[in-house]
């Protein structure tokens, strides 16, 4: 049987992060590292994707230059909150955010629900299964929240933190398991 051996990496941190603000195109903070500088952490035979944003891009520079976008790990689409804090909807959209949080279906925003998010994670790890040998891919949170949702087959999206540059890797030989490694 072959094996999927997926290790999903978090982008680095960026000022929307540090803010709370829901994100947009944004790039990372100044992490202090050079591309390639951490290639030598995968074999050379994996294959590095990321996803189409600016901050996945730079972020998967530091693990070399061979890296393909991949659209499927697009971050979740925040519609008309692209850019705008937790603290100020709290203030004037507080009935809404807490749909959002309560409901996965909701879309108070104008954007992709994260059951619409899910459902697209969720096909691109069905794609994935017939890729055998290591796929590195640079993300972010929400997509390794649905990700590990859908391998753990669970509903606790919202009780799952994501910090940046964390890792987790997944590997698939006949069903997904997850594998928790140390920090970077």
């Amino acid at each position: 049987m072959q094996t999927t051996r997926l290790t999903l990496i978090c982008h680095a941190r960026t000022v929307a992060q540090k803010l709370a603000c829901f994100p947009t195109n944004e790039p990372v903070e100044n992490s202090g590292l050079a591309t390639g500088e951490l290639a030598e952490r995968f074999d050379a035979a994996r294959r590095l994707i990321c996803a189409p944003e600016l901050r996945t891009q730079q972020t998967a520079a530091c693990f070399g230059a061979d890296v393909q976008v991949d659209d499927a790990l697009r971050d979740c689409d925040w519609g008309r909150w692209h850019g705008m804090s937790i603290k100020d909807l709290q203030r004037s959209e507080d009935a809404a955010l807490q749909a959002w949080l309560e409901d996965l279906h909701a879309t108070p925003h104008g954007g992709e629900s994260v059951a619409q998010l899910c459902e697209r994670v969720a096909q691109w790890l069905t794609g994935l299964q017939a890729t055998s040998g290591h796929v590195v891919a640079v993300t972010h949170p929400f997509v390794i929240r649905a990700a590990l949702i859908h391998v753990m087959r669970g509903s606790a999206f919202h009780d799952i933190d994501v910090e940046p540059l964390s890792m987790l890797e997944l590997r698939f030989t006949g069903r997904w398991r997850l594998c928790l490694k140390g920090a970077l």
